[in-house]
């Protein structure tokens, strides 16, 4: 079974007593207005709609994961699990798979926006990149794979390319490791890979690992908890959260 969520969201159950088009709203494949009374389909209808499901399954779908396990998707906003989302405060938009990875990578980006340079200054170009084609992924060995998989992001991808070090200060190596800190591990700066990509961030962890379902719920509650989250500039020298951020290097 594959492991993103596409199945899981567009599977549907025969099973006596539910209707179909019960079903097949919750896939999002039927527009349906919402007051509409849900109708019993029939056999010929039930089997177009799993057709059609198939069919954008397979042309979404690729089999192969990246790096970190999560298969990697040949579209975004298709209907599969890679949407473009806003980054709250920036004023940007980043591609990423949808639920908690999304929460965790658009927080580091927030965090970086709010902490280390301001994104988005003097109409500059290119700040954000997210998910990235299949094809774009050289070798799926490499970190920057998980990008396909829409678990990865790069900014500034003009500012610090790979293989080079030294395009953050001290200062803000600080900063970088306390937002690693805050995922608990389950994000990796690139900058720390033996072929450095200082601009990277991705998640580490498969598909259904605990840890991430753990972080974005901690994550959920600090942007609904005033004072809390990005935004809320911490002091990333104070002794406690060195100790903590240097669990994760």
């Amino acid at each position: 079974m594959s492991p993103t969520g596409i199945t899981r969201r567009h599977a549907l159950t025969a099973a006596a007593g539910i209707t179909a088009a019960v079903s097949l709203a919750s896939t999002g494949l039927l527009a349906t207005p919402a007051a509409a009374t849900p109708q019993p389909l029939n056999n010929d209808e039930l089997k177009e709609a799993l057709r059609r499901v198939g069919a954008r399954r397979r042309r979404l779908l690729t089999s192969r994961p990246s790096a970190n396990g999560w298969e990697m998707q040949k579209a975004a906003d298709d209907g599969g699990d890679i949407v473009t989302r806003h980054v709250a405060g920036t004023g940007l938009n980043v591609s990423v798979r949808m639920g908690d990875p999304e929460t965790v990578l658009v927080h580091v980006i927030r965090r970086f926006h709010y902490e280390i340079d301001t994104l988005g200054l003097h109409d500059e170009p290119n700040l954000l990149e997210g998910w990235v084609a299949p094809s774009a992924a050289r070798d799926s060995r490499l970190p920057e794979s998980n990008q396909a998989s829409g678990t990865a992001v790069v900014i500034r991808p003009n500012f610090y390319p790979p293989g080079v070090r030294g395009g953050f200060t001290t200062a803000q190596q600080l900063i970088i490791r306390d937002i690693v800190a805050d995922t608990e591990g389950v994000v990796r700066w690139g900058g720390d890979d033996r072929r450095p990509y200082e601009g990277l961030f991705y998640l580490i962890v498969p598909p259904g690992d605990a840890r991430l379902a753990r972080v974005a719920a901690k994550i959920r509650t600090w942007d609904d908890t005033p004072g809390a989250g990005a935004g809320v500039v911490p002091d990333v020298t104070e002794p406690s959260r060195r100790r903590q951020a240097a669990r994760y290097r």
